[in-house]
């Protein structure tokens, strides 16, 4: 499989063949109405840190350095404030600093899992003592989460009928292939490109698509982490587009791992307050700043085709923004209309106050798969991950399966006392007729 260039040529021959065949001369018999399609299962899911053994042997070399010592590189804050308080700055900062050393310089600290990504998830007892941090200093520890993530992606496959899957926070087209296990052979896999650990990536099933998939990275996703910042290094994750042909036609899947820390316009929990994303908190500003370019990137596959999914990690509660019924005026800080000409300033930030309606303003139209169910065993972050189609897979849905208009949460799999969870989102499942 090659990375190529999504472009018009990509689906120009499909779409010519299409178009011919609607030009038939009057008169001409007509052919049988052609058979509803079949479905084609499609799930997202976010992998936690998933990366190949030897990234994690990496990890340990790095985190056990003794100038290190397992510190945290994140500067937190507490709740009810928008920023750390300057030790806590000062204390990360020392971190970040002995990390990229012991890591070998600022490029190799970057494909280095953080040495707070895997903590012990051990249910306890009310009471009882804190879990061991050193129990997720093990290989053994860490093959037992990989274990789980074969073991859930086999269900996916055998279980689901899953086709086609969209992974984010994993490291390689390596990382991939081990969790797809007995099924490596029978799938295709990309990734993106990217400058740290996390990224997307794609497997789809070989036999899906008559002509190769073509997968193609959307770098301008991956923003500055913090923006504006001379001496910042960390980008957030890149987008990556993966474009088949299925019954004939086009369809582009658009694989999304969008900044977090700024989920929810509603949300009452002190320690994850509400937040427009024109608020002046670093994770808005960051996901505010990568909106522009979510929109114009979908306009621009949209342009090509209708038949398009986006899916993966919005990092955003974009169910409830759907649910809050907004008027057009309240979605832009300036009133402006979300179909209009949205103004970026000299920070790349823009005045959208809201995800969902601004880049769902009817150009392109866009539609979610509500969660229409959560299996038991699923537990996790909850209402970030989504799938979104465009108006040629609506269409199709409402035409012949209206009630897969829907998704699903499906359980990970894992043994009970694994200190490493497999992961801390459930994949997100859903049937598509394309």
């Amino acid at each position: 499989m090659t990375m190529l260039n999504f472009t018009s040529r990509a689906l120009g021959t499909v779409a010519a063949a299409a178009l011919l065949s609607a030009c038939a001369l009057p008169g001409t018999p007509q052919q049988a109405a052609p058979t509803a399609p079949l479905p084609v299962a499609v799930a997202a899911f976010n992998m936690a840190w998933a990366g190949t053994t030897a990234d994690f042997a990496q990890h340990l070399a790095v985190c056990s350095a003794p100038t290190v010592n397992w510190c945290d590189t994140r500067a937190r804050w507490q709740p009810g404030t928008t920023r750390a308080t300057p030790e806590e700055s000062a204390r990360a900062a020392a971190c970040q600093q002995a990390t990229v050393a012991a890591a070998g310089g600022r490029e190799a600290s970057m494909r280095v899992a953080p040495c707070s990504a895997y903590r012990n998830s051990t249910p306890r007892a009310p009471g009882a003592a804190a879990p061991d941090p050193a129990a997720v200093r093990t290989p053994g520890a860490y093959q037992a989460k990989l274990d789980g993530l074969r073991d859930t992606v086999d269900a996916l496959v055998q279980r689901e009928g899953v086709r086609v899957i969209a992974f984010q926070e994993v490291s390689s087209v390596e990382a991939v292939r081990a969790v797809l296990g007995r099924h490596s052979g029978r799938f295709e896999v990309c990734a993106a490109p990217h400058n740290a650990f996390q990224t997307v990536a794609f497997a789809w099933d070989k036999a899906l698509s008559s002509t190769a998939g073509l997968c193609t990275p959307h770098q301008p996703l991956a923003v500055l982490d913090p923006p504006n910042d001379a001496e910042a290094f960390r980008r957030v994750r890149p987008g990556l587009a993966l474009a088949l042909t299925v019954n004939g036609a086009p369809v582009v899947f658009m694989n999304v791992h969008l900044k977090a820390a700024c989920a929810s316009a509603t949300n009452s929990n002190p320690r994850f307050p509400a937040r427009l994303l024109t608020e002046r908190v670093e994770a808005c500003e960051v996901l505010n700043r990568q909106v522009p370019v979510l929109e114009s990137w979908i306009e621009a596959v949209a342009a090509q085709t209708t038949r398009f999914v986006v899916l993966g990690d919005f990092n955003r509660r974009i169910d409830e923004e759907a649910a809050m019924g907004l008027a057009t005026n309240q979605v832009r800080a300036d009133g402006s209309d979300p179909a209009g000409p949205n103004p970026v300033d000299a920070e790349g930030r823009v005045g959208t106050r809201y995800l969902w309606p601004e880049i769902a303003d009817g150009s392109p139209a866009l539609f979610q798969l509500p969660l229409q169910a959560t299996e038991a065993g699923c537990s996790g972050f909850t209402g970030l991950d989504h799938i979104v189609v465009g108006a040629g897979v609506h269409t199709l849905l409402q035409q012949h399966a209206p009630a897969d208009i829907a998704s699903r949460k499906v359980p990970v799999m894992g043994r009970p006392d694994q200190p490493i969870e497999s992961s801390d989102h459930c994949p997100k499942v859903a049937r598509l007729r394309l």
